[in-house]
């Protein structure tokens, strides 16, 4: 499988990549997306994909990061062009937090949004084949209009670190996006994000550490969260929804595969 949101630019990874991607394999993690956060981290981001053969990135600016610009939008769009590149984002509203003001957030938003639906690959076509990954934090009722109202195809979104509520969970899936869960699921006191992951179909799911946060049972409070720890979301998710380990573990994998465009090796792991 493969760690589909993780930040290795962070300080919990600084010099130590290859090492976390060792412990990766130890445990049938075949490879990582490393997400970006700002203009200046998509750059980075991008060195360590072009660095490993199994990490790719994201670019984009994180909505918690909307008050440190000057937002530099061709870098964004120069680090998607790459192949390295897999996905924009994330991107889009937290309601968590009082800063940055949420009309910061939105106007980040909007810009970024715009970027993406007017950015073109170098031969013309537009650049929107690569998916875009969205972060939603007490925000659904805001975030998901704006996103079906925008020119860009839902089918393409994915809602990461999802702990929103059944009924948060049937926003997003009427959309048509994806949702991606972490090591949160895995907790006693999340029993809404439990139902929540039950009701999503077995082709919308995909799943993910957010590392270097939210490390999953048993190891639950522990900094960082590692990219492996993937494997313990998966494993408790089969569990959860009642299905056999393999009819999952597929299943995640081949939705990897096709909301990204990159390959899982090992599926078998």
């Amino acid at each position: 499988m493969i760690d589909t949101h993780c930040h290795l630019t962070f300080p919990d990874f600084a010099d130590h990549v290859t090492a976390e991607l060792d412990a990766c394999a130890e445990h049938g993690v075949t490879g990582v997306i490393t997400i970006s956060t700002t203009s200046r981290d998509c750059l980075q981001a991008l060195r360590v994909a072009e660095s490993h053969p199994r990490v790719w990135c994201s670019s984009g600016v994180h909505p918690l990061y909307a008050d440190k610009g000057p937002h530099d939008w061709d870098t964004v769009v120069r680090c998607a062009r790459s192949d390295r590149c897999v996905a924009w984002g994330e991107l889009g509203l937290d309601n968590h937090y009082d800063r940055p003001p949420r009309d910061l957030q939105r106007a980040v938003l909007d810009e970024q949004l715009a970027v993406i639906e007017g950015s073109h690959s170098e031969d013309g076509s537009p650049a929107l084949g690569k998916p875009v990954v969205i972060h939603c934090r007490e925000a659904f009722d805001d975030l998901v209009p704006i996103l079906a109202a925008s020119g860009l195809p839902s089918d393409r979104f994915v809602f990461h670190c999802f702990t929103g509520t059944p009924d948060d969970a049937r926003k997003v899936l009427d959309l048509g996006a994806m949702i991606s869960l972490t090591g949160v699921v895995t907790y006693k006191n999340a029993r809404e994000v439990q139902d929540a992951a039950r009701l999503i179909p077995l082709d919308r799911i995909m799943v993910e550490t957010d590392a270097p946060f939210l490390s999953p049972v048993p190891h639950r409070g522990e900094r960082p969260c590692r990219p492996w720890m993937t494997s313990l979301t998966a494993r408790f998710l089969a569990e959860l929804r009642g299905e056999p380990w393999d009819t999952f573990h597929n299943a995640i994998n081949a939705n990897t595969e096709r909301f990204f465009g990159i390959p899982v090796l090992g599926a078998d792991a």
